[in-house]
């Protein structure tokens, strides 16, 4: 066997980590710490009590929910609960749901009623297609004789995708090999209504980059009449390959290709079909532009005749909103969204006036606002009147003229829920009560006048309770987490302490901070900051945090300040100008915002202490972990890099040309905006972790700023977990050493503890 010594360097000082000795006085530190991270991510103390899956019923005051049958192997039983009593009833019990000559019933992934409540579709033994469990087998139970009845008419196991009842239950959609079903329920006829599915062309569902990025899974949807199916089809073809190599699981390796578009290369062809329920040719919709250079974001119904699109340049800065004639596939354009950098999808398009009016959400004014639009077109009318941003619609009641909306004017790190007027008038009204600070989530029933209603803070686990609407009354607690909250007083002694720090020219940042529950502000602590900065999420969010958070304090309690701040760029609710200052520069101003941060701190607060600052984050913030080691070497000593992308031409289309045009038009922009361009500037150390599956964000991009440090002749450490994916979570240990990992690392180079 010929060995090479620069891989047998990198995986000797990969495998020391755990191992390597540290000081004898950090012995007892490493101890608890240790300990700590073994509760959250191994013995799993902390996981709170779970409600559901839950689903409102039709007339908005009963809803259904899934609890363990009693007795072994009896199953789950579906539950009706009325909202405002909780008096409960068994509508099926687990028994029910065994196959004739099974020993137990199936287990349920999830459920879903027709919509006359006749029969119930359940979705069992699951596999992953990518990154969620979307393939697997569907019963459906007919509640009235009791009759239980696998789909699929003898298809392997684990092959349907995304069924669903037609209008009126008597048939069920789905897809199965990119093809598209429909089965008649009482007599088992299935009718396929798409034959040329292939590895090449899907039907019915969606490629790669569609599916993380727009979020499209479930990809057609009946008719309001049942007649008809509208999907979307995507040709692969041309697209590049990323294969993905297994060398663990088997004698040989084993390669899994994925049509994956990398930033300015070619995207899959995108189209949008109707075809008969029953069978027969599909009409294509005839949405202009070259379908390689667009985006069909969303599609949906609005009558028995007509379905709606929103469609995407390849610049991803205009939105087109379409409405189409299935007869005949000629589209009509009702409203376009347009920016100067880019424009978000409408994740869902309500309908109002019984089909005359539509609600659209758009940033046109500087606030991320929603917008009443007539189904013939418009500019639209302003419906939510106040200079702060809508994050995201709640629910309606319709009857009395309101819709719900989450928002947050006086705290980007809190939610709250507010109501306004459907006719346009008056401004709104916040319904979440003053003394409930922190952050609130919202599933409205139909009719809008109960909901579920959940609620954490930093500090505080989150219950769920069913409300009354619009007074925001509690009718009833759903959850308890009075046994974990009791685990959790040691933990949670010392309270957050969130800040506003001024890094100069008018820019005021988010941020919070732990400390040790010894922390004595005459001394000097060593600062770990915990980064993601990128436009997809926030760290600093006055909400329970889980094992993440959990994690955080346990460091805090071994010695470290532990911060977050939130940068320009982040999709904080702070107005359209805040979010896209970043656009073509994506990485720059981030690294510049979080290094000024740091140094705002440390210059305001005498007990951090600036010669020991380390960094750390995961996916984008593993990216600007690099950004912080490379490009502000003066500022941070020690970092460890998670999935990172350091080089943004490796990352998909729809996401890096979202923020950063197209390679091609912004070559100068993807240069500065990636961290592998800065790293002759690494001084400190620097620990860099990937999983070899990942099928996200590729491990390629390690490998190449791993051959780029060696070139410089750069001393750094670096992980790889086989197999594991963007999460690094597969396979037994896996999370737990990877905390481990990170909290070792800290501890031998930035020793904690105050001076």
């Amino acid at each position: 066997m010929t060995l090479n010594p620069t891989r047998l360097m990198a995986t000797a000082l990969a495998a020391a980590l755990l191992t390597a000795p540290i000081s004898a006085q950090q012995d007892e530190r490493a101890r608890v710490l240790d300990q700590q991270i073994e509760r959250i991510f191994k013995a799993n103390e902390f996981a709170l009590p779970r409600f559901g899956p839950a689903r409102w019923l039709e007339d908005g005051t009963a809803y259904t929910s899934v609890e363990r049958a009693p007795g072994t192997d009896a199953g789950w039983d579906i539950v009706r609960y009325d909202a405002a009593t909780g008096a409960r009833s068994v509508l099926i019990p687990g028994s029910r749901l065994a196959p004739t000559g099974a020993t137990k019933p199936v287990e349920i992934a999830d459920y879903v009623w027709s919509d006359d409540g006749s029969r119930l579709l359940v979705f069992t033994n699951t596999q992953k297609v990518w990154r969620q469990n979307t393939r697997g087998d569907y019963w459906v139970l007919h509640l009235k004789s009791g009759a239980l009845k696998q789909l699929g008419g003898g298809a392997p196991p684990s092959t349907l995708m995304f069924a669903k009842f037609s209008p009126d239950a008597t048939r069920v959609g789905y897809v199965r090999a990119n093809n598209i079903y429909v089965e008649s329920i009482d007599d088992g006829r299935i009718t396929q209504l798409t034959t040329d599915g292939s590895e090449t062309t899907i039907n019915g569902t969606s490629d790669w980059v569609y599916e993380e990025e727009f979020g499209v899974r479930d990809g057609f949807r009946f008719s309001p009449d049942g007649r008809s199916i509208v999907y979307w089809q995507f040709d692969t073809t041309g697209v590049g390959i990323f294969s993905l190599i297994n060398n663990t699981d088997s004698l040989y390796p084993v390669i899994t290709r994925i049509p994956y578009p990398k930033a300015g290369t070619t995207n899959s062809a995108a189209r949008v079909g109707v075809v008969s329920a029953a069978g027969g040719a599909t009409q294509w919709i005839k949405t202009e532009g070259d379908p390689r250079n667009s985006y069909l974001a969303r599609i949906g119904w609005i009558d028995a005749n007509t379905v709606s699109i929103q469609q995407l340049n390849r610049q991803q800065n205009r939105n087109d909103f379409l409405t189409a004639d299935v007869k005949t596939g000629a589209v009509k354009r009702v409203f376009r969204d347009e920016s100067n950098s880019w424009v978000d999808i409408v994740e869902e398009v309500p309908w109002i006036d019984g089909g005359r009016t539509f609600l659209w959400m758009s940033e046109r004014d500087g606030w991320q606002h929603v917008y009443r639009v007539p189904r013939e077109g418009g500019d639209g009318q302003l419906i939510t009147k106040f200079d702060a941003d809508v994050t995201d619609i709640a629910g309606f009641d319709e009857k009395g003229g309101w819709m719900y909306f989450r928002a947050s004017p006086g705290d980007a790190g809190q939610r709250y829920l507010y109501r306004s007027k459907l006719d346009g008038s008056g401004a709104p009204e916040r319904v979440t009560p003053s003394t409930q600070p922190g952050t609130h989530r919202y599933d409205v029933a139909p009719g809008g006048k109960l909901a579920f209603h959940t609620y954490s803070q930093f500090d505080r686990p989150p219950v769920t309770d069913v409300i009354e609407l619009p007074s925001h009354k509690a009718l009833r607690t759903l959850t308890d987490p009075s046994a974990v909250v009791a685990k959790l007083q040691p933990v949670l002694k010392t309270t957050v302490e969130f800040f506003r720090i001024d890094i100069g020219e008018g820019v005021i940042l988010d941020g919070y901070m732990l400390k040790p529950s010894t922390f004595d502000a005459s001394k000097s602590y060593p600062v770990i900051s915990h980064v993601y900065g990128e436009p997809a999420a926030q760290t600093v969010n006055d909400a329970w945090g889980g094992n993440g958070m959990l994690f955080h304090r346990a460091l805090a309690e071994a010695g470290y300040v532990v911060l977050s701040v939130d940068n320009r760029g982040t999709p904080a609710p702070r107005g359209a100008d805040w979010r896209k200052v970043v656009y073509g520069t994506v990485g720059d101003l981030s690294s510049k915002d979080q290094a000024a941060a740091i140094r705002a701190l440390t210059a305001k607060y005498p007990f951090l202490d600036r010669t020991r600052i380390g960094v750390w984050g995961w996916s984008g913030g593993g990216t600007n972990t690099l950004n912080a080691m490379f490009r502000f070497p003066d500022v941070y000593q020690v970092g460890v890099s998670v999935a990172p992308v350091p080089d943004q031409t490796l990352y998909d289309t729809i996401y890096q040309e979202r923020y950063m045009g197209l390679p091609q038009e912004n070559p100068e922009g993807y240069k500065i905006g990636s961290a592998i361009n800065f790293a002759e500037g690494l001084q400190g150390k620097l620990l860099v972790v990937h999983g070899s599956g990942d099928d996200n964000v590729h491990a390629q991009g390690t490998e190449r700023l791993i051959n780029r440090l060696i070139e410089l002749g750069k001393p750094f450490d670096a992980m790889i977990y086989p197999n594991r994916s963007h999460s690094i979570s597969e396979g037994a240990g896996t999370s737990l050493h990877v905390y481990e990992l990170i909290a070792r690392y800290f501890l031998q180079h930035l020793p904690p503890g105050a001076r």
